[in-house]
């Protein structure tokens, strides 16, 4: 398979629409339409299912979609890479998602700018689900994520930290004094919805919850008492007097990793690795 087929057969994939993935494409609707026929062909599969009114993946399509996004990820890693490579010093791109991890984040750049043969870290603070996502493209060479909220498949990672999550409100709710809170109690609270982040792909998945797309934002319509979350116990540094917190045990344990890609050779991402394990 060539990488152009892939983009073809991705954007007809996301699009669920010929038309709309052939203009996103900037080429003529027919020759993608051959494209994607000849490329059925070659693999002796059906990945879209076509009707007069819809188009839709099939299980090998759902595959291969999938298979192609990390593929063509992992190309567009290698020319940035390359590209970062012959320019300029050698250095480390760290993305970490803004407010999360903050305190860990300072001791680990700390232990590691006092490391022999230690390289400039330019750390990139990110939204949601960006840090892996600049991490798989190329533009980040180590990152901070979290699990479970953010995936680790096809990543080399070392676990850092765990912990327990709270549910925030805003100070002075009838709960605000409870020793602890289920999941399903939080998600049952009147007037105050979990709120709705965005999807990889764009797009907000649907609810009642307002639309969200930083803590800041997240924070301010808590101490509103428009919403409520369930998040990291370390994001309570980040929290004003306006705000109140209950343990949820039942909620998943978060996990802080810092992760790498499997194929990384770079001696400076080794050593930023080794450091935060040992720390």
């Amino acid at each position: 398979m060539e990488t152009r087929e892939l983009r073809y057969f991705v954007a007809v994939a996301e699009e669920l629409h010929f038309g709309r993935a052939a203009q996103r494409l900037a080429m003529a609707q027919p020759p993608l339409s051959r494209a994607i026929q000849q490329l059925e062909r070659r693999l002796g599969v059906v990945l879209l299912h076509r009707t007069a009114r819809a188009v839709t993946l099939t299980e090998a399509g759902s595959v291969l979609l999938q298979e192609a996004r990390a593929a063509l990820d992992a190309v567009d890693a290698a020319e940035r890479r390359t590209r970062r490579a012959a320019v300029g010093p050698p250095g480390v791109v760290l993305a970490t998602k803004a407010g999360a991890s903050s305190e860990l984040l300072a001791k680990l750049l700390d232990a590691y700018a006092a490391e022999p043969g230690a390289v400039g870290v330019e750390v990139v603070l990110c939204g949601p689900g960006e840090q892996e996502r600049l991490l798989r493209d190329g533009r980040a060479d180590v990152a901070l994520l979290q699990r479970p909220y953010d995936t680790t498949a096809g990543l080399d990672t070392e676990d850092l930290h765990s912990e327990q999550q709270v549910v925030v409100l805003p100070a002075g709710h009838p709960l605000a004094d409870r020793p602890r809170m289920s999941l399903a109690e939080v998600r049952t609270l009147t007037g105050l919805p979990l709120p709705r982040w965005p999807r990889p792909g764009g797009g907000y998945p649907d609810g009642p919850g307002p639309q969200v797309r930083d803590h800041t934002q997240l924070f301010q319509l808590i101490a509103l008492g428009r919403a409520c979350a369930v998040v990291p116990e370390s994001l309570r540094a980040h929290l004003r007097d306006d705000h109140a917190t209950v343990p949820v045990p039942d909620a998943p344990t978060v996990t802080t990793v810092i992760a790498w890609p499997p194929h990384s050779r770079s001696k400076a991402v080794a050593d930023l690795v080794r450091t935060a394990t040992r720390r």
